[in-house]
Parts: C-alpha cells; structure tokens; sequence
C-alpha cells in the first residue's frame, strides 16, 4: 500500500496512529482494529517483535487521539465522516433490533381512589407507645428491675472496694514517692 502523503518521509519517523489515520482516509471504511493494525505494520515493515511491542500503545493513541472514533465491535473510523448528530445512532445501531413499546400517555387528571385511601389511613388509631420510661441524669434508661438485681449483688460490689486494703499488707512490697524516683533519675543524668 502506498500513502502519497508520506512521499519522501522515513518510514522509522513516522507514528503508527498517523499512518492509521491516512489508512483511514485513503480507504474511507470503516476497519476492524486487527486488520488496521496488520495494515498499518506493513505499510511501517515491523516486524513481529515490533508489533508485539507497539501494538498496545497503538490502542491507547487511537483512544487518545480526536481524528478516530470507536464505532463498537472493535471497529475504528474517522470522527470527520459522521457528523455528531448522527454518531450516537451508528455507535448503537444494535438497539434497533428490539421493538420497543410505545408507551401510554399518563391519564391526567385526579383520581378519587387515592384521596380515599389517604382518608382511610388519616382515621385509623394512632400508634401506641407504651408507658413512660424513668431516665437518669446521663439520658439512660432505668428500669426498676434492674434496681433489684444490683441489691441482689450490692454486697459483691462493696467487696470489690476493698482491694486497697488487701494490698497493704502484702509482704515484700513497699511503697516509694513519686519525687524520690525522681530524685534518683536527676542524680543518674548527672
């Protein structure tokens, strides 16, 4: 394939999605990305290993660059074929297929089945709630039940108090201030 726009340019100079673009151009169809890409490798002579590793940016420059446009089904062509109207409805032309339903026209107008419905609700017993509940200084619920199960346990919560007094006399211990460990902490600095 011969592409007279790159006369006398070097075929190692020249970007694929450039050659892509006058492929496009020069064909004026719209071509499934495997076969432009095959095309655009022969009109550069790349090589296998070259292709491999060019062909994913080759991709992203076709996303990336405004001439093209993806038209579905891995199919690419050039944006300046179609004019905007009309790209939405060749990009989803497979919609088509299905036979929608027109729909009704909504009734206007009003409609006494649901006032009557609303009034049914509005006479309808309110809901109850039960009693009141005591609540503490702190916004929690008191329940006298729970009064009764601590004086149940109010002795165990008094013994729990006592362990300062147990600790007291436990052999081998001492009690050292505050400002004496303090104390020997300056002098070790010292």
């Amino acid at each position: 394939m011969e592409l007279k726009q790159f006369d006398g340019q070097s075929k190692n100079e020249l970007a694929m999605v450039d050659v892509a673009h006058a492929i496009l151009e020069q064909t004026g169809e719209v071509t499934n990305y495997n076969d432009l890409l095959v095309q655009v490798a022969e009109y550069l002579e790349l090589n296998d290993n070259e292709l491999e590793t060019e062909m994913i940016q080759f991709y992203t420059d076709l996303n990336i660059d405004g001439r093209f446009i993806s038209l579905g089904s891995n199919r690419w062509g050039l944006r300046g074929w179609y004019p905007i109207d009309s790209i939405d409805e060749e990009i989803t032309h497979d919609n088509d297929e299905e036979d929608e339903k027109p729909r009704r026209k909504d009734r206007q107008g009003f409609d006494d089945v649901d006032v009557e419905e609303l009034d049914d609700e509005e006479e309808e017993d309110g809901v109850d709630y039960g009693e009141r509940v005591a609540v503490d200084e702190h916004g929690v619920m008191v329940d006298d039940e729970d009064e009764e199960d601590l004086g149940e346990y109010k002795e165990d919560l008094e013994d729990l108090g006592d362990e300062d007094e147990e600790d007291e006399n436990i052999v081998g211990l001492t009690v050292v201030d505050d400002d004496d460990v303090l104390d020997d902490e300056d002098e070790e600095d010292e």
